[in-house]
């Protein structure tokens, strides 16, 4: 019958404690490493979310910007008499004159006064005879065989507005006959048009 050697044994049991204390460790190493990584990743999820806070943000400021604009712009629409082909002028262009703006426009200056009961408006911008045309079909404007009653007074003085050359110009004009009125007219020689819409 074997005996027992207990300096067999000893080293034994000292090495399965070894053996728990170093996965015990282990365990508490690996427990702070799953820590740090779930604190990584939780800072890292807060600067994404505040990231994302960011851009949500801006993009809030830019869509009611835009919102702003576009309330401003249909309330009180802008007409650079100073500047041509801005992009107010072009827009105000494809609202009144009512075509699409094609290569040959150009130059395109724009002015409105609607201070008081009476409202005018007026455009000066170059062409060419084809599209001058469309212009003079699509409002309806016949010719005047007396190129008077241009309302001179209502219009204003711009470097963009001759008057005098206007003078000399057929003059084409519709009105709803209510006080409602559109003049034309355009410069065969320098291709030059001018629209001036009013009411009384």
């Amino acid at each position: 019958m074997k005996t027992f050697d207990a300096t067999i044994a000893k080293p034994q049991r000292y090495h399965s404690r070894t053996v728990v204390r170093h996965l015990k460790t282990l365990m508490n190493f690996l427990i702070k490493i799953q820590a740090l990584i779930l604190i990584l990743l939780l800072f890292s999820s807060c600067n994404r979310t505040k990231a994302t806070a960011i851009k949500v943000k801006e993009k809030t400021k830019l869509e009611l910007s835009k919102t702003v604009e576009k309330v401003v712009e249909k309330t009180f629409p802008t007409f650079d008499s100073e500047k041509s082909d801005t992009d107010s002028n072009k827009k105000r262009f494809i609202e009144f004159i009512k075509i699409e703006l094609s290569r040959d426009i150009k130059n395109i200056y724009c002015f409105d006064d609607v201070i008081g009961i009476d409202s005018d408006y007026m455009f000066s911008f170059n062409c060419d005879k084809t599209t001058s045309n469309k212009i003079i079909e699509l409002h309806d404007l016949n010719i005047k065989n007396e190129n008077n009653e241009n309302g001179f007074g209502l219009q204003h003085d711009f470097d963009w507005w001759n008057k005098e050359k206007i003078k000399g110009l057929r003059k084409y004009e519709w009105t709803n006959g209510k006080g409602y009125f559109k003049y034309y007219w355009y410069d065969n020689e320098n291709g030059k048009a001018y629209y001036f819409e009013f009411t009384l």
